[in-house]
């Protein structure tokens, strides 16, 4: 039987409060659709169309995620589509609000219309991140079919409406993908986020590399030379940032870090695939059809209690297993487990 959507009793909410507990997520993050208008050059629904499920996740399915965001801090509205195609959407983060959770999403920015931008702002959601390849249009060129213009012209409707509304709630952040071929376009990033007015901005790097020919647009932690261009970029843009009054984080492979730990933090976070799957991350539920061997999932919610497969044996073990230093082989390649 699917759990109540009720909100947290009073008391319930009383006692967090008072007792100041930590609950035991940082973050669940819900793929609720893996339909997308975009084609990126560098994203599997772009380069793996012929094998790609575009499905959305049903409402009552993700009311069965209860007993899981009743443990976490934050619930993050996005996987491998656009989340602000499904039409349930609103819905889905009123359910998260009241289990207690922040609520934040990721999107292109393709859909913002004055309707929409007005209903996010009231809501209730704290954070939208807005994706970019570049800090202009010949630079963000990778995100076919996603105008940059177009993504700027959302982040100012959003952010005039925001303000407004008053709506002081909600930050707008950029969620910036750094591809070797144009990593100078990030100089940029930092008055690019003044002229938006964003409040920070988050670089990442491509660590799921979909075809061979795109290991050229990553960082991997033998590309010493190519890894210290990039952080002598980040660091001055963060710089730049600084002194604008801004927040720039990023991350990069280390080639001395150990690999005991990864930047997803699947300590305390997880992913739950359009399917219903639960998973360490995105990259181990990857929504192709077909083999996968990169597919690593523990449970499903349509006939799980996702919160029982989460404290179970088999993800315990995962998990410690990756602190020890002997990740699943799903892990073994992947750059996350080096960043720094």
């Amino acid at each position: 039987m699917a759990p109540s959507s009720r909100g947290p009793g009073f008391w319930e909410t009383f006692k967090e409060l008072l007792g100041g507990a930590r609950r035991p997520l940082d973050c669940v993050q819900v793929e609720i659709t893996t339909r997308c208008t975009g084609r990126c050059r560098y994203c599997p629904h772009t380069l793996l169309a012929p094998r790609w499920r575009s499905a959305d996740l049903g409402l009552e399915a993700f009311r069965r995620l209860w007993p899981l965001t009743r443990q976490a801090t934050r619930v993050h509205l996005q996987g491998w589509g656009e989340p602000l195609l499904h039409t349930d959407f609103f819905e889905m983060a009123a359910l998260a609000r009241q289990a207690g959770c922040q609520v934040s999403t990721t999107t292109c920015g393709s859909e913002m219309t004055e309707d929409l931008a007005e209903r996010l702002v009231a809501s209730g959601i704290d954070l939208i991140a807005f994706s970019l390849t570049g800090t202009d249009a010949a630079s963000n060129a990778a995100r076919t079919g996603i105008p940059f213009d177009e993504v700027c012209a959302a982040i100012e409707r959003l952010q005039r409406i925001r303000r407004a509304r008053q709506g002081v709630h909600l930050e707008l952040h950029i969620a910036y993908l750094m591809l070797a071929s144009s990593m100078e376009a990030v100089s940029g990033l930092p008055a690019l986020m003044r002229r938006l007015g964003v409040h920070a901005g988050v670089v990442s790097t491509l660590d799921y590399v979909p075809a061979p020919h795109l290991a050229a647009e990553a960082f991997a932690c033998h590309e010493t030379e190519k890894l210290a261009r990039a952080r002598d970029l980040l660091q001055a843009a963060a710089h730049e940032a600084h002194r604008l009054g801004l927040a720039l984080h990023y991350a990069l492979p280390d080639p001395s870090a150990p690999g005991h730990r990864c930047r997803e933090n699947p300590q305390r976070t997880l992913f739950v695939g359009v399917d219903g799957g639960l998973s360490p991350c995105t990259r181990t539920q990857v929504p192709l059809t077909g083999d996968n061997p990169q597919r690593l999932v523990f449970g499903n919610l349509h006939h799980d209690d996702p919160l029982e497969v989460w404290q179970g044996p088999a993800w315990r073990e995962f998990r410690q297993a990756l602190a020890d230093g002997r990740p699943d082989p799903c892990c073994q390649a992947c750059t996350k487990r080096f960043e720094t």
